[in-house]
């Protein structure tokens, strides 16, 4: 069975963005992305809801080929244009995209389809209600948190509504240079 791996920045306090989405208070430096390269060369899928999508597609096709693309640019536009790209979203039901499928209804029966499809993992990056949808479902195993040395004191949390208590085990955790804290969980069946 293939793993559905989680990946999300958020606050000390438990926020994924701000109020209005804002995340400009996100550290993102070389061993951040590292952590990002190592999670994609063990996947061959990208879940995500509709929101992560539009800002994914808006950037990764053509990151790579900009003259001033970094390593990271480069190495993670072609992941992006390889992969199998899954999105979420009622409101792009019936599109016909290129390498991506798009899942309106019985969402949760179609992840667990395609989490029994042979292949890599399937990571997932943000999306902090299609994960806590998911994370209701029992269909993340993997988290890795980017706990950012910051306080927001309101925004986007990064899990609620959670139907019930989910435990976790600890498997890694890393204080990078820039102070963000990188915690890796898998979830535990009760």
């Amino acid at each position: 069975m293939r793993k559905l791996v989680h990946f999300m920045h958020c606050s000390l306090d438990g926020f994924v963005a701000g109020p209005n989405g804002e995340m400009e208070w996100i550290k993102i430096d070389d061993e951040m992305f590292e952590h990002a390269l190592q999670r994609t060369e063990n996947a061959d899928a990208g879940l995500y809801g509709r929101v992560t999508y539009d800002m994914m597609e808006a950037y990764w096709p053509t990151a790579g080929a900009q003259p001033n693309a970094s390593k990271h640019d480069i190495d993670h536009s072609k992941w992006y244009n390889s992969v199998e790209k899954v999105v979420i979203s009622k409101t792009m039901q019936g599109q016909l995209l290129d390498n991506t499928t798009i899942i309106s209804d019985h969402v949760f029966d179609k992840i667990r389809v395609l989490k029994n499809k042979p292949g890599k993992e399937i990571v997932m990056f943000g999306s902090p209600g299609t994960a806590q949808s998911l994370m209701n479902e029992d269909l993340i195993d993997d988290i890795w948190l980017f706990i950012n040395p910051i306080l927001l004191g309101q925004g986007i949390p990064l899990f609620a509504n959670l139907k019930a208590r989910k435990k976790l085990k600890l498997l890694s955790s890393e204080m990078l240079p820039s102070g963000v804290v990188v915690l890796h969980y898998e979830r535990v069946s009760e």
